[in-house]
């Protein structure tokens, strides 16, 4: 039995604590272990206990092995970089949201490689050329074909499209709302891509494909942040953007609209019906020669926004209440398909109550409101 490496634990511990702008004091406060003894673990003075280790992973959102092993078994690199890079444009909060996103992502792993009947099926494309956009377009249509699409399908639930190739995609609120979405690749569960739930519920649409893209086609990097204001020159984001484009709004289908002279109404109608934003339909009918650039340009000065937007996961039979409620939850990754996801888990007796809580980011109290909001019984919670 290999001895207990202190000086990696306290390392990691170090790190963690510099990543997300927590002190010592503080976990402390948060955790119940006391201020000297986390000193003196941070010193190399003495070997967590095994409560100790339990009590820091779940403080911190990681596998407890992650403390003990000199395997990559957390993404602990990928936001050691993805935090160092852009420490000036992420606030604290936002941090730690990335680190529950990922938890959140850890945890839909573990339910999925559980549930014998979800099987997903992986999708690789190999780049060919060297322009990025006809990589975006080509990707695209491949991904289209890999799902069963017909050339003129206009796919309507792309995250559950996203989920069958072994993308794990959560919306989440953060703090910065000139953070369009992200992806890492985590060096267990694969590709996460998190989407800001600020945006509006089209947008969010269009850079959960955004971010999809990168984590199809940026074979290379560990992790991509996304803005709103982009960089025009980044041809990286040129190329999920057309990627976003073509899967969100296939040539074939526009091109069939029994449209010929575009005007803001019918623009408004099929923006709706695409369920995309102004903006990137008006781009993708000028790509096509549906419509003049001169047109378009008319169409943006008005500055028209859409009013009809409505989030799947917030039907408008919900009570009050119950909408509330699970915009909260909403706003904190718990999407319905997690959710859902979590309960048959613990009704399969694959986890207990406690992880249930656990893993819905709750206390264990919480559990009965959540389960009548989503219309499940619990019978006896241990």
């Amino acid at each position: 039995m290999m001895a207990f490496d202190l000086a990696l634990f306290a390392d990691k511990l170090r790190r963690y604590c510099k990543q997300f702008e927590v002190t010592n004091d503080e976990i402390s406060q948060r955790t119940g272990i006391s201020l000297e003894r986390l000193n003196g673990l941070a010193a190399q003075e003495s070997e967590p206990t095994g409560d100790e280790v339990l009590i820091l992973a779940d403080f911190f959102k990681c596998d407890y092995k992650f403390f003990i092993s000199n395997e990559k078994l957390a993404p602990f690199e990928q936001t050691e970089l993805l935090f160092r890079k852009y420490g000036d444009k992420l606030t604290r909060d936002d941090r730690w949201a990335i680190q529950e996103f990922l938890f959140l992502c850890e945890c839909q792993y573990f339910l999925l490689s559980s549930m014998s009947d979800y099987r997903p099926h992986p999708f690789k494309f190999e780049k060919t050329g060297h322009i990025y956009k006809e990589h975006g377009v080509a990707a695209a249509a491949a991904l289209r074909r890999h799902l069963g699409y017909e050339p003129h399908k206009v796919p309507m639930d792309i995250y559950d499209d996203f989920r069958k190739i072994g993308i794990h995609v959560f919306r989440r609120r953060l703090i910065k709302s000139s953070i369009s979405g992200l992806f890492i690749r985590h060096p267990v569960v694969g590709p996460c891509v998190l989407v800001n739930y600020t945006e509006d519920v089209f947008r969010q649409r269009f850079s959960a494909a955004h971010e999809a893209a990168h984590a199809i086609l940026d074979d290379e990097s560990d992790f991509v942040i996304s803005f709103s204001a982009w960089d025009k020159e980044d041809l990286s984001e040129i190329r999920a953007n057309a990627f976003a484009s073509h899967l969100l709004m296939p040539p074939e289908f526009l091109k069939k609209i029994p449209v010929r002279v575009w005007d803001l109404s019918q623009v408004l109608d099929w923006a709706v019906k695409l369920m995309v934003n102004i903006d990137p339909l008006l781009y993708a009918l000028c790509a096509l020669g549906l419509m003049s650039t001169s047109e378009m340009n008319q169409i943006k000065k008005r500055r028209v926004r859409l009013d009809k937007k409505s989030d799947p996961e917030l039907p408008e039979n919900l009570s009050p209440r119950a909408r509330t409620r699970k915009e909260e939850l909403l706003k904190r990754g718990l999407s319905d398909f997690y959710v859902k996801l979590c309960f048959d888990a613990f009704e399969n007796g694959i986890i207990s109550g406690g992880r249930l809580a656990e893993m819905l980011l709750i206390t264990e109290p919480e559990i009965m409101e959540i389960a009548a909001l989503y219309g499940r019984g619990m019978g006896h919670v241990n």
